[in-house]
């Protein structure tokens, strides 16, 4: 792949990106993990607003499905270490400019989360990194995944008025990763932590529980579900442990999941993650933010049956990713966290 490169932003410890409709046409949104800013773009990289100058601490950001201009947004994580006022806000366009921000749930070590719909009903899946924190590093509380039906009117919410949660899952210790994966028709949410990486299904109606299947018992830091290898299975790519340096594919075996692959160099601090479709192949883009500090993008090679590794970019610390199609062309969206940098890459 030819890769070229534009700066499109400086933004202090840049970290959170996502895809949103904005007067009726594709955009996205980056936001900081410390105090600072939310910006808003169109595709060809323009910035076009300023959603929020603070507090920051956004780990995630999803649009409210339907909505021209809503999202809802976590505030206030800045660190393992500094969570305990997390939350998540809901962020409104309004008319005549400008944005609203309204706490639709106050949910101290919030870090991943998402808004799955099945049968027509919205369920928001929220996963908390840790439940409790007395001093740094202290890991004695382990997180949970905590699930509610979503209205489709987010009007009456704020911070007197609160959506409530229900825990899904406990007992989940470094619980970090989270990758929407579209399974059999059904949106599934992929969560990882120090017990192993777990498939969430939403209920087929609200009344019913949720499924929450095993797929590995391996600590992770991030997983995706991807059919890597086009022989109609997806294949489990796996960053390990807790932001660590392995990464490796899975391929399922006897219902399974075998280690199959693994990448032959450390990758320190793993952490950006996307799989999916890149210039017409299944590809698994990763990023870690220590050492070389590499973007890499991993493609199954038939001949060999095993994996090529490009280096997209080196010494850029990319935090998270996102993939898009224009005019033809691939591009990839990351915060480059650690040179306070956002860069679009376009691949051909």
């Amino acid at each position: 792949m030819k890769v070229s490169k534009k700066v499109i932003s400086n933004l202090t410890k840049c970290y959170s990106i996502a895809p949103i409709v904005y007067h009726g046409e594709p955009h996205f949104l980056v936001a900081a993990e410390k105090v600072d800013k939310c910006l808003l773009f169109d595709q060809d990289g323009n910035q076009k607003d300023v959603v929020w100058e603070e507090p920051g601490g956004v780990m995630t950001m999803v649009q409210v499905p339907g909505a021209d201009g809503q999202f809802l947004a976590t505030h206030k994580f800045y660190s393992p270490n500094d969570s305990k006022e997390a939350k998540i806000v809901i962020a409104t366009a309004q008319p005549q400019g400008g944005w609203e921000i309204r706490t639709l749930v106050d949910l101290p070590f919030v870090h991943r989360f998402d808004i799955l719909e099945r049968n027509g009903v919205r369920y928001l899946i929220a996963c908390a990194l840790k439940s409790g924190h007395e001093y740094k590093e202290d890991w004695r509380f382990p997180g949970k995944v905590y699930a509610a039906v979503l209205p489709q009117d987010l009007s009456g919410f704020d911070a007197e008025h609160q959506l409530e949660l229900k825990v899904i899952k406990d007992n989940m210790l470094k619980n970090h990763g989270y990758y929407r994966v579209e399974d059999e028709g059904v949106m599934t949410a992929v969560v990882s932590c120090d017990s192993g990486v777990y498939q969430f299904v939403p209920p087929a109606a609200p009344e019913e529980d949720w499924e929450i299947r095993t797929l590995l018992e391996t600590p992770a830091s991030d997983a995706v579900l991807v059919d890597f290898d086009g022989d109609g299975e997806k294949e489990l790519g796996v960053l390990a442990p807790f932001h660590g340096e392995v990464i490796a594919i899975y391929k399922r075996k006897d219902g399974v999941f075998e280690k199959v692959y693994e990448y032959g160099k450390p990758a320190e601090f793993v952490h950006a993650i996307y799989g999916g479709m890149l210039c017409g192949k299944p590809a698994f883009v990763v990023g870690h933010r220590k050492g070389a500090r590499e973007l890499l993008a991993f493609t199954y090679n038939p001949q060999t049956g095993s994996y090529d590794v490009q280096v997209i970019d080196t010494d850029c610390g990319s935090a998270n990713v996102y993939h898009y199609e224009k005019g033809g062309k691939d591009i990839i969206i990351s915060t480059n966290r650690e040179i306070d940098e956002v860069a679009m890459y376009t691949l051909e």
